[in-house]
Formats: C-alpha cells, structure tokens, sequence
C-alpha cells in the first residue's frame, strides 16, 4: 500500500512575519536614500552660504574682490606662502565663467582672464577657503558634493534671448539633481527657476556651459528622477 507524503506549507502567521520583515527592510532603505538626499541639499545650501561668507570676509579685510585683487602678488609673494599669487586687473569685476577650469587644466597658470579662477587661489591664500595655495591645485575651482564645479562668473543667462541677465557676481553649482535643485531653491530663494536670486539651467551634459548658448534659465524644475542642472545664485 503507498503511503501519501504530507506537504506542509507556510502559515498565515509565518506570511505575515515574512512581509513584516520586507516591509521595515524597504522602509529603511528608503529612509536611508531620504537621508543622503537631505544630506546632499544640506551640503549644496552650505557651499551657497560658506562661499559667499568667505566672499565678503575677503573684502573685508582687504578692500578688494578676491580674483581681481590687484594686490595679491604683493601680498602674498614667493616664498611666503610657497606659489604667490597672480593679480586681477582692479577694476572691481571678475571676469572669466565658472567653467574657466578646463582651460585651467593644462596646467599653465589662468589666463589675465581667468579671474573667476583666481577668485579660489586668493580665497584660499587668505584662508577663508580649505585647499592648495600652490600650483594647478590652487586655482582649480572645486566640486561639490555631487562632482559638479562650482564657480563665480558675473551675471548669468536670463529666461530667453533678450531678457535682461541675473546681475552682479553669480556663484554656480553644477550637476545638482532635480530634487536636490528644486529644494535649495526652496530653501535660499524663491523656488522657481527663472526668477529671484537664484536661477537654475537644464544641463545637457555633466557640468554644462551656461554661456555656451543658446543657454537661458529653465522654465521651471521638473523632478522627473533624470534631469540635472546648473544652479546660480547672487552673491
């Protein structure tokens, strides 16, 4: 006579524990991408802040703008520190983009107008910003959290061919998440990306050439999840 095998299957109990267990697995883990994004806002919001403090702590003490210091080579001449400097021209204006750095590259010293990359060197001589004070290193503009140079230019593209541009010094951030750019603005402006002190530009590629037109601030922040851009905030 053939004896039949029981099969035995999983209780309702032992399902329920299973799902819990799934559940809090994936609420963590979604926890914990919340709070890398949270990080990384923070980490952009402080790189606005900190800068533009460094910015008018230079001009505080020196009575000039760091990058078009006319005076730094005098200042801060061979060998104390080690490198020097190079001078800006005076005139009260960076000159050169935030994207300056490529050209910087070649490892040659900045051209008279890669100011906007001298902008770092003096910064850092001066001590208001952590990093080489000689060499290519010094006056390489740095990246921020998510790989994206960040620099000064003056001004930068308006909301279409012909609109007036955003005034004055500008500090750049690049490859900034949708989510990350849509926040900051939030949190340091106005939310839109067209308008206030702070504007944002569809990036096309990794760390994309505002000035490289036809390039205008985007119409407005669309967190699709793939989308980066190029936030720019008066100083």
């Amino acid at each position: 006579m053939q004896s039949k095998r029981m099969q035995a299957g999983f209780t309702l109990v032992e399902i329920a524990i299973v799902l819990v267990i799934i559940g809090l697995l994936l609420g963590g883990i979604l926890k914990g991408q919340e709070m890398i994004t949270q990080a990384r806002i923070k980490n952009v919001v402080n790189d606005f802040n900190g800068i533009t403090a460094a910015y008018f702590g230079y001009q505080d003490r020196y009575k000039q703008v760091p990058g078009d210091d006319n005076q730094a080579s005098t200042r801060w001449a061979n060998p104390n520190p080690p490198g020097g400097s190079r001078d800006g021209n005076g005139n009260g204006v960076i000159n050169g983009f935030y994207m300056a750095a490529p050209a910087a590259l070649t490892g040659a010293a900045p051209l008279a107008n890669e100011e906007s990359n001298l902008f770092w060197w003096h910064l850092r001589l001066a001590g208001f910003v952590a990093g080489a004070t000689s060499g290519q290193a010094s006056w390489t503009p740095p990246v921020n959290a998510l790989g994206g140079f960040v620099g000064v230019q003056n001004g930068a593209p308006g909301i279409a061919a012909g609109q007036p541009r955003l005034a004055g010094l500008v500090l750049c951030s690049a490859n900034i998440p949708d989510k990350i750019a849509s926040a900051v603005d939030t949190q340091v402006d106005d939310q839109r990306s067209q308008t206030g002190q702070m504007y944002g530009y569809l990036q096309t590629g990794p760390n994309l050439d505002i000035e490289a037109g036809p390039t205008y601030a985007a119409p407005n922040y669309i967190e699709s999840g793939n989308n980066q851009y190029v936030v720019c905030k008066k100083i």
